[in-house]
């Protein structure tokens, strides 16, 4: 069973979802609950972008399960959908604080010649960003913002004493 946690900032949730059952079970349906996962965790991590002031964790899941349903049909889509995907998975990785990244290309080219590969290490990945955020982590450029209000906070507004007089 997924491990629910609360998307940091929005009253929507994420699954901490088993990669392997991802894989088992995308074929235990013959990909049918592989379209539903990509809908989803595209859908978590727009949601979570949302809750974090950006757009660049996706706005659209619906888009993204089009171009990898229907899309196929004109063969070129659902490779974009997938690599922006990864993409998409990067930011949120980011803005949770964890320092990790998968290169959408690698994950592409994983996806396309190995697909449980590909996606096992997009949902491993995801994990990572929603076990940070439940964990409090913050994005690094949060952090550094906090970081210099703290020290303009501390520093006296006097301007500075001129060389050879008394502070």
């Amino acid at each position: 069973m997924a491990e629910v946690v609360q998307i940091s900032g929005s009253t929507g949730e994420a699954k901490i979802r088993n990669p392997l059952a991802v894989i088992v079970l995308s074929f235990i349906t013959l990909g049918i609950y592989f379209w539903f996962w990509w809908y989803f965790v595209n859908r978590e991590m727009a949601e979570y972008g949302e809750a974090n002031g950006t757009d660049e964790c996706g706005t659209s899941p619906g888009t993204s399960l089009l171009a990898v349903t229907l899309g196929a049909f004109i063969i070129v889509p659902p490779f974009v959908s997938i690599f922006k995907g990864f993409n998409r998975m990067n930011a949120a990785n980011r803005l949770a604080g964890t320092g990790e990244k998968m290169e959408a290309a690698i994950g592409l080219i994983a996806w396309i010649f190995v697909a449980p590969v590909g996606i096992f290490f997009f949902q491993y990945y995801l994990n990572k960003a929603w076990r940070s955020m439940a964990a409090g982590g913050t994005a690094p450029a949060v952090e550094a913002a906090a970081e210099t209000v703290a020290v303009e906070a501390q520093a006296p507004s006097e301007a500075p004493a001129e060389p050879g007089q008394q502070p």
